[in-house]
């Protein structure tokens, strides 16, 4: 039975968009990686990286257009681009089935987090052009093999205005949903690159005591 991580929980199911590509190899083990899109209540779909062990998951099989159900991890690791590092996000599969077919069609995806962390960054209050308040929280979860892995979340509303409060190393839990955001990356005076980032939406927020 694989060992339950409290302190970061993540339950997603949506259709699967590819089939798993290899990843990395360690101690022997290869890890793959596909793509799923989760669709949201108003029909906006995310698309979410899954990286899972070929120990868990058949990935010669045929994944894409199935329906699946993933429980696992959020991890994140520096990619680096020249002289920056950028943050990747992807579900890290504990588990994986698929959904039983002729189940009842729903509005929505289930797409949940649970995280309980550290503020590692000052946080970043802003509006947006529509008025709409906006806080950036950059939240460091330890894991158990002595590591941390570092979390990108979105806060809105009068959760922006609580997180904008926060301080350097406050124990904050946060509940949400992943998701996905296209952006366009300047690369050069006349060139751009489309790109994706990907986040935690916060939808409840907790300050923990020391």
């Amino acid at each position: 039975m694989e060992k339950i991580i409290e302190n970061n929980q993540v339950t997603i199911s949506g259709e699967m968009t590819s089939d798993f590509e290899f990843s990395h190899e360690v101690f022997g083990e290869g890890f793959y990686t596909a793509q799923m899109a989760i669709r949201r209540e108003s029909g906006q779909k995310d698309r979410i990286p899954i990286m899972a062990s070929e120990r868990l998951v058949d990935v010669k099989r045929k994944w894409t257009g199935q329906s699946a159900e993933v429980s696992g991890q959020l991890r994140s690791y520096d990619r680096n681009e020249g002289e920056r590092n950028r943050l990747e996000l992807s579900v890290f599969a504990r588990k994986m089935e698929l959904r039983a077919a002729g189940k009842k069609k729903i509005r929505s995806d289930e797409n949940s987090v649970f995280l309980d962390g550290y503020v590692c960054k000052i946080p970043f209050y802003r509006k947006t052009p529509t008025g709409r308040e906006i806080t950036d929280l950059l939240l460091a979860v330890r894991m158990p093999y002595g590591k941390s892995v570092y979390i990108p979340c979105i806060c809105w509303g009068r959760n922006a205005r609580y997180a904008e409060g926060f301080e350097l190393g406050q124990p904050v839990q946060v509940c949400g949903r992943i998701q996905s955001r296209d952006y366009q990356k300047r690369i050069s005076d006349q060139e751009y690159e489309a790109r994706v980032a990907y986040e935690v939406s916060a939808s409840g927020l907790q300050m923990k005591k020391e």
